[in-house]
């Protein structure tokens, strides 16, 4: 059981631990297989090896809990007077790791019972690694603690430090930056949007990067090689598959390495720790980078709602 902050990391560091081990053992199914369609998201067959495994982790591992996951239809109490509520994605990115293209990520938070995401005091966010990785990250924090990174040797089990650093660019020339357009609801209002933005920004070589993973976006930002992110999806179509708060629990690890998360109108990202709420957000490697872009894209996101 989890007692104080680094305890709740730890444990959320061993159940990303858990859920890489049952990912790479996966690798032999039809991890594209569509299991169910849920009100929060598709869920396909890779998906389902990690979700199922969620309630015997914890069972097993860390009782007094409130577990919040997109794989479950309902809030699980694991023992009874839960202290804590952890928000966890087994699997966020499942798009790019069921077609071997890129790594998804286990995503996991702890806050005090019935807390926000403001409320979060420990994350950590695994790396579930393609075919062809011998390694893979992992990032943890506690608010107020700062940032702990280390890169895993999949072969020997092994792990070393790794230093991540947001980017202390102050505009986005020649560097990556992007508002998320994913999928064709809304597609073209969002690339008018990035367009208009950039445009005002005075920013003509930006390079673009959709990963299709709010964590691995996350992860970009603090490794240093993306400077700004913005999902902006619920804002412009309401049937668009959008992020939830599982997708962005982890988000208090980049404002622990100095960079900057808000909503949309530079606003606290404040969200209930559940499965269906749609969350606009945006990333920034830094304040300055925050005090230049967040204005402007305030005032383009009004623009939007109007």
């Amino acid at each position: 059981m989890a007692h104080s902050p680094e305890d709740a990391r730890l444990l959320l560091c061993a159940l990303g631990d858990h859920v890489r081990d049952l990912v790479v053992g996966a690798r032999g199914i039809d991890m594209a297989a569509i299991e169910l369609q849920t009100r929060a998201d598709t869920i396909y067959a890779i998906d389902r090896v990690a979700d199922d495994a969620l309630v015997d982790w914890f069972t097993a591992n860390w009782t007094g809990v409130e577990l919040v996951s997109e794989g479950l239809e309902e809030p699980v109490a694991i023992g009874s007077d839960p202290e804590w509520t952890v928000i966890v994605d087994s699997i966020d990115g499942t798009r790019g790791l069921m077609y071997d293209k890129r790594s998804a990520w286990c995503l996991a938070a702890a806050a005090p019972h019935g807390g926000s995401l403001p409320d979060v005091v420990a994350a950590a966010m695994t790396e579930l690694p393609t075919t062809k990785q011998g390694f893979t990250d992992q990032l943890s924090g506690t608010r107020g603690g700062g940032v702990t990174a280390e890169r895993a040797d999949l072969r020997d089990r092994t792990r070393a430090p790794l230093t991540v650093k947001p980017s202390s660019a102050a505009d986005l020339e020649h560097g990556f930056a992007v508002v998320s357009k994913f999928f064709v609801p809304g597609k073209v209002a969002l690339a008018q949007l990035e367009t208009e933005l950039f445009t005002r920004l005075g920013s003509r070589d930006v390079f673009d990067d959709e990963y299709i993973s709010s964590g691995g976006q996350l992860h970009e930002l603090l490794a240093g090689r993306d400077r700004f992110v913005a999902d902006l999806r619920p804002l412009v179509h309401p049937d668009a598959f959008a992020c939830h708060p599982y997708d962005v629990c982890t988000a208090m690890l980049l404002e622990e390495a100095g960079g900057v998360v808000t909503d949309p109108h530079g606003d606290l990202l404040d969200v209930p720790l559940d499965t269906t709420t749609a969350v606009a957000w945006a990333g920034y490697a830094n304040q300055l980078l925050a005090d230049r872009i967040g204005p402007i894209l305030a005032e383009l996101v009004d623009d939007l709602e109007r």
